[in-house]
């Protein structure tokens, strides 16, 4: 039953996507394993760790367009979802380091030790296992998403008001986080990773299974996203984004439509961090920054919000450009995407993928009326 419902909801631009996204990261991935360094094809180990970390940020924005392109939702704090899936990565593997260690210390990170950490605190048990490790990577903010918008949604904060909500609740996060007495590491974060289930997190071949396992996860995200979004369920959806208290008025209740993508997409997020973290080799406080979460929003419009295929190309799109031009003039990125935005907003409302769309349905549209006024004239020629 999954899998015709998978079949009924995909299009030729969904299987195109999908073929694309592996042929790119399978082909990045052998080239990169299997060319010596000099040889005209070679792909660098750190282009495959940039092209992995692109493809989080696809799936981070696939979650976001989920809320906020079908639902209706502007969130301004899925950088939390994203950076407590990325610290519970984190934790998995700072634990993995054992007696490799500064001080050397099997059970205590390092920053533990320094910081006069007498035990380990109990919020870091089990993660030494990596399937603790992958359940609190979904489980930590998918609670955290659960809690936060059973109270907002039913408390029927909409609008504006739900965004800044959203952007206090990142802030916080990221406040706390900064504090040593939280046990995270403080202002560092965690980093100086060793291995992940075994293998040396900085072999190309580590490198290139991270980037395939990332692209998996993208796909298998967008897959959901693309089977919820074109059912029943998504049509409710939709419904509830363009007249919300006509929806109510029929029946539905759109808060209980609202908290399940919320969650889900937090749960998106989470795993989009933690695929990110071995991949960039830290995760700190800074992930928590309300600016990554407005950063999203703009990969989304650019993409085109309610697509899903043009949030996941805005997002790779905008960071290709971000580290280029943060190569030629790094001081000037944040005026670059400000002009971005605003471009967009004015000249392309509905992003590339939406723009597209429209160019194709005028198109057909012409070619339909074309057809129709031929089959017209043709009798009267006939005559």
């Amino acid at each position: 039953m999954t899998l015709r419902l998978l079949q009924g909801g995909f299009d030729r631009r969904a299987w195109m996507f999908l073929a694309v996204l592996f042929t790119a990261a399978l082909v990045v991935s052998v080239l990169s394993l299997t060319t010596q360094p000099g040889h005209p094809l070679h792909v660098p180990t750190y282009v495959v760790s940039l092209v992995g970390k692109y493809l989080c940020y696809a799936l981070l924005a696939l979650s976001v367009d989920l809320v906020w392109g079908f639902c209706g939702v502007l969130s301004l704090g899925h950088a939390a979802f994203f950076s407590l899936g990325g610290y519970a990565m984190g934790m998995y593997l700072m634990r993995q380091i054992g007696t490799r260690g500064v001080y050397g210390d099997p059970v205590l990170p390092d920053f533990m030790v320094f910081l006069n950490y007498k035990e380990l605190p109990w919020f870091w048990y089990g993660f030494d296992q990596f399937w603790f490790a992958a359940l609190m990577v979904v489980a930590v903010p998918g609670v955290l998403a659960f809690v936060f918008g059973w109270f907002a949604f039913r408390s029927r904060v909409t609008g504006v008001y739900l965004s800044i909500i959203t952007q206090a609740l990142t802030f916080a996060l990221m406040l706390a986080f900064f504090r040593n007495d939280m046990g995270f590491g403080g202002n560092n974060g965690l980093t100086d990773f060793k291995d992940i289930l075994g293998f040396d997190v900085q072999a190309g071949s580590t490198r290139a299974g991270l980037l395939m396992a990332s692209a998996v996860a993208l796909a298998f995200g967008f897959m959901i996203c693309k089977a919820l979004v074109n059912s029943k369920f998504g049509k409710v959806l939709i419904a509830v984004r363009d007249a919300e208290s006509r929806t109510r008025f029929l029946g539905y209740r759109p808060e209980n439509y609202k908290l399940l993508v919320w969650t889900l997409s937090a749960c998106m997020a989470g795993v989009a961090g933690a695929l990110y973290v071995p991949q960039v080799g830290i995760i700190n406080p800074s992930e928590f920054t309300p600016a990554n979460s407005i950063e999203v929003v703009i990969w989304v419009a650019v993409g085109g919000r309610g697509t899903l295929v043009g949030a996941a190309v805005g997002a790779v799109l905008v960071n290709l450009g971000k580290t280029v031009f943060t190569g030629v003039l790094p001081e000037f990125w944040l005026f670059a995407l400000g002009g971005l935005f605003i471009a967009v907003t004015l000249f392309l409302p509905k992003g590339i993928v939406g723009t597209w769309d429209d160019l194709m349905a005028r198109r057909r549209a012409a070619r339909d009326a074309g057809d129709g006024e031929l089959r017209g004239t043709a009798p009267q020629e006939a005559d």
